[in-house]
C-alpha cells in the first residue's frame, strides 16, 4: 500500500487505549473475528492507529497492521455513495424530493398507473424509507450486471414510502444507479477523482488488483456462489455480480483512511463539501415516525453499537463484514473499526451476536480512557 505522508499516518503504534485493545484481544481468542483494526481521531489529533489479530485463525497467518485494507461493506454507503450523493446535491444536479422515476424512468416501467414507486425521492433511498425490501438474492438467479440492476429495479415495493424505516440494500443499490445516472459517470471513477483522491485516501479504492489481493484479510470462504476464498474481492454477491462497485457496498480501505474521511466531516466538510452540507445530511429525520436515520447516515439508538457515550449529535454506519464508522460532531471524535467477522463463513446468527456484544463494549472503553464517557460532553 501507498505510504501516507500525514499525521494519520506517523500516529504512535503503541497502544495506547489498552482496555480497548484488551477488547479486540479477547474477541479475538473468542472466535468473534480473526483480526482487526482500529483508530482514533480527536480534534485535529490521531491518537491511535492499532492492529490486533491475524488475517485468519491460522497462528501462521498475517498480523493485521495498522495499514491493512478491509472489506468496508456497507461503510461503502457513507464514505463513497452517501459523499457523492452531497456533492451532487450541492451542485444543483441532484434533487433530493425530486421523485427518481423523472430521471429513471426504468424504475416504474411496466407499474400500473397509481403504483406508489412513483413517489419514491432520493431522500427516501437515503433513510431507508423508500417502502423497498431490505435484501434480496438477486445474484442467485440474475448472472450478469445488467439482469440484477433490471432485477433490483423492478422490485416492488414492501410497504408504501415513509411509512416505516427498513435498512435496505436494494435502496442503495437503486440510489447508487440514479447518482450514475445524474453524473453520467460511474460511481467508483467519480469517487476516486472526487472524494478519495481530494482527501488523500490512497488505499481506498473499488475491486482491488490481483497484486493487492494477499495484503487483504479473506471475509469468507464461498461454498454456494463462488465457490473460493473471499479475498481482496468484496463480500456481497450481488456486489460481486454488479462488477463490485454499487450503491451499497464495494468499498476497500484501512483505518487510516477512513479516519481521513471522518475529519472532513469533523470539519464540517472542508475540503470537500459546504458546511450547510454536512448540516444537512447529518440531522436526524423525523419522517417516518421514530426512525435514527438521517441521510445516509444512521445515529445513535438505544441500544447503539457505538456504546452509552456517543451523544446525539453522532453520526455513523456499520458494514456486515465487521466494520464501523462513528463520529461524534459534539465531541470531536471519530472511532474507526475494522474486522473481517464474516471469515471463515459460520453461522451467520453467532458472529452477528459476537460482534454485536463486541463494538458497545469497544467504544465504551475508548471513551473511557478518553474521559469523555459521559453523554453529551467531556
Amino acid at each position: 500500500m501507498p505510504a501516507q505522508q500525514n499525521p494519520v499516518a506517523e500516529a504512535s503504534y503503541q497502544p495506547r487505549f489498552l482496555a480497548a485493545h484488551r477488547v479486540l484481544h479477547e474477541a479475538v481468542e473468542a472466535h468473534a473475528f480473526p483480526g482487526a483494526a482500529y483508530g482514533v481521531l480527536l480534534g485535529k489529533e490521531v491518537l491511535a492507529i492499532e492492529g490486533v489479530g491475524r488475517f485468519t485463525y491460522d497462528l501462521s497467518a498475517p498480523p493485521v497492521r495498522p495499514e491493512t485494507v478491509f472489506d468496508l461493506a456497507s461503510v461503502s454507503k457513507v464514505v463513497a455513495t452517501t459523499a457523492m450523493a452531497m456533492l451532487l446535491w450541492e451542485r444543483g444536479q441532484l434533487g433530493l424530493d425530486e421523485p427518481i422515476a423523472k430521471r429513471l424512468p426504468a424504475f416504474i416501467e411496466n407499474e400500473p398507473a397509481d403504483s406508489l414507486k412513483q413517489i419514491v425521492t432520493a431522500r427516501m433511498l437515503l433513510t431507508h424509507s423508500s417502502g423497498l425490501p431490505a435484501y434480496a438474492r438477486l445474484f442467485e438467479n440474475y448472472p450478469t450486471a445488467q439482469a440484477l440492476l433490471d432485477a433490483c429495479l423492478r422490485i416492488p415495493l414492501e410497504t408504501p414510502p415513509e411509512t416505516r424505516a427498513v435498512y435496505s440494500d436494494i435502496g442503495f443499490i437503486v440510489l447508487g444507479h440514479v447518482l450514475e445516472t445524474l453524473a453520467q459517470e460511474r460511481l467508483d471513477t467519480f469517487c476516486q477523482r472526487e472524494i478519495f483522491a481530494p482527501l488523500g485516501m490512497a488505499s481506498t479504492l473499488y475491486c482491488p488488483p490481483q497484486a493487492l489481493m494477499p495484503a487483504i484479510p479473506p471475509t469468507g470462504i464461498d461454498d454456494l456462489f463462488r465457490h473460493r476464498l473471499l479475498q481482496g474481492e468484496v463480500h456481497d454477491e450481488n456486489c460481486c455480480v454488479l462488477g463490485g462497485v454499487s450503491g451499497h457496498a464495494g468499498v476497500f480501505s484501512n483505518v487510516a483512511d477512513t479516519l481521513r474521511f471522518a475529519g472532513c466531516i469533523l470539519r464540517r466538510g472542508a475540503p470537500l463539501f459546504q458546511l450547510e452540507t454536512v448540516a444537512l445530511f447529518t440531522t436526524r429525520q423525523d419522517q417516518p415516525p421514530g426512525t435514527s436515520r438521517a441521510l445516509g447516515w444512521d445515529t445513535p439508538s438505544v441500544p447503539s453499537s457505538s456504546g452509552q457515550f456517543f451523544s446525539a449529535h453522532s453520526v455513523g454506519h456499520l458494514g456486515y463484514t465487521g466494520t464501523s464508522l462513528w463520529i461524534d460532531l459534539e465531541k470531536g471524535l471519530a472511532v474507526v473499526l475494522l474486522t473481517n467477522r464474516t471469515f471463515p463463513g459460520n453461522s451467520p446468527d453467532g458472529i452477528s451476536k459476537q460482534i454485536q456484544q463486541v463494538r458497545p463494549v469497544f467504544h465504551d472503553a475508548l471513551m473511557h480512557q478518553l474521559g469523555v464517557d459521559k453523554a453529551g460532553g467531556r
